[in-house]
């Protein structure tokens, strides 16, 4: 097909996307940002901070699996537009943690949890964003499988998922210069103001692509080129009961694949900062040049990780196989994050850059381990199943986050951190095998499901 007669519509809605992942980040990162002035203010312990984080690390694992569901109920327009409200408006709240702190406190106290009014506001508001940022990912991989067909849907999802990176990029030049000349309130509310400009365009541009009045025929029809038995699937409409979404294959592959990976993106982008100053005495302005290239890295992984299973595709495999020998290779790449403790010595920039490259690679496989529901569940499942996943990746997240908090005191305490660190870059360097393995023997081969 002629790419120029087909038109180009699709990426309209691929660039909405990137910039609500792009402003999801942003939002997310702005507490981080701000936590050593929020600290000072408020007399946070490192253990207040933690308990304030780990509220949404837990809010968001849960919030998956319903976000999921909630997308699909309402469908994709409205479903995404719900979703980044909740979470602008969660974000705006921040600014007002001590008045919302003071209207919880009875209920925390009730339950027993007796905590500073600034603990239960952060507290809250961080549940709150957690419940809005859920639905992103669940709403942006169903509109990817709307307006895509199956073999650019991992290119797609790779150019969207892009704007984590470039809202992990923002964040840093934005919210402390917000911060520094209008206040830490002013930082939570400008920055979560971003997403209601965003929803303005998302309801001009946006439609299901039968009722998209921008689309030609052609593209169109180069949207709907997937078999005719995956659209006979996709256009059933009954309700799919989650416990029957569990009796797949394809979604424990998909579960155990986000379960094992998730943990390690959230590994690297909260402890390398802590990694720097630990093992090299690095201070805040001297961390941020390598975290700027730590993340403009990513982005190659991302774009790069998406076209790369194309390769495969066109040289006759189906989608699936296609996308899972792209990602055995990928995941070949963290195995170099092995060596960053041993060739540390050199400089700070060896672990930096090896990190970079797992870090690359984990956005090339987040692209194509979010494709792979696409490419073997009917349209109308997909966000429940993401959400299911995103869920598992939450919880393992949380996990990889905790065992590394605890080598890490354990090694400290001995006087020897680095020890610490050498065990938890051990255990993301393998992490996407034991995935790919496991996901592997769960679906040897392509079986799209047929009887939702």
């Amino acid at each position: 097909m002629n790419m120029e007669k087909i038109g180009k519509y699709r990426w309209t809605i691929c660039a909405l996307l990137f910039f609500a992942t792009t402003v999801n980040y942003l939002d997310r990162q702005v507490l981080s940002l701000l936590a050593p002035d929020l600290s000072a203010e408020f007399g946070w312990s490192n253990t207040d901070y933690a308990n304030i984080t780990a509220v949404f690390q837990f809010a968001y694992a849960i919030s998956m699996l319903f976000a999921g569901r909630f997308v699909d109920k309402l469908g994709t327009k409205r479903g995404f537009t719900w979703a980044i409200v909740i979470w602008s408006v969660a974000a705006i709240m921040h600014a007002y943690a001590i008045e919302i702190g003071g209207a919880f406190s009875g209920i925390f106290s009730a339950l027993g949890l007796v905590l500073p009014v600034s603990i239960i506001g952060f507290m809250v508001s961080r549940a709150v964003l957690a419940f809005g940022e859920s639905g992103n990912f669940p709403a942006a991989i169903k509109a990817t499988a709307e307006y895509f067909p199956k073999k650019d849907r991992a290119f797609a999802t790779g150019i969207f998922n892009s704007g984590a990176n470039v809202g992990a990029i923002l964040a840093p030049a934005t919210v402390p210069w917000i911060a520094f000349h209008w206040g830490w309130q002013a930082a939570f509310v400008m920055i979560g103001a971003i997403g209601f400009i965003w929803i303005i365009f998302w309801w001009i541009f946006y439609d299901k692509p039968e009722k998209q009045k921008r689309l030609s025929k052609a593209e169109l029809d180069y949207i709907n080129s997937d078999t005719e038995e995956e659209v006979t699937a996709i256009e059933k409409q009954e309700k799919v009961p989650w416990f029957k979404l569990l009796g797949y294959k394809q979604t424990w592959a998909f579960v155990f694949g986000k379960f094992m990976t998730d943990g390690v993106w959230w590994f690297f982008l909260f402890w390398l900062p802590k990694y720097l100053e630990a093992q090299y005495g690095m201070v805040k302005t001297e961390i941020m040049l390598p975290l700027v290239v730590l993340y403009s890295m990513t982005m190659f992984g991302s774009i790069g990780g998406g076209w790369f299973p194309k390769y495969f595709i066109n040289k006759g495999y189906n989608a699936y196989d296609g996308r899972m020998k792209a990602m055995l290779i990928i995941a070949l790449f963290p195995l170099l994050v092995l060596a960053a403790q041993p060739l540390g010595y050199i400089s700070f920039w060896i672990p930096v850059l090896l990190i970079g490259i797992g870090a690359s690679a984990h956005q090339a496989w987040s692209a194509n381990i979010f494709t792979t529901v696409s490419d073997m569940f009917p349209k109308k499942s997909v966000a429940s199943v993401v959400g299911i996943g995103g869920m598992a990746g939450g919880i393992g997240g949380v996990i990889i986050s905790k065992l590394g908090g605890a080598l890490f005191d354990h090694y400290q305490a001995l006087g020897h951190i680095q020890t610490g660190y050498t065990i938890m870059f051990a255990i993301c360097a393998v992490a996407y095998l034991i995935a790919w393995s496991v996901m592997k023997w769960l679906v040897p081969k392509y079986k799209p499901i047929t009887d939702l």
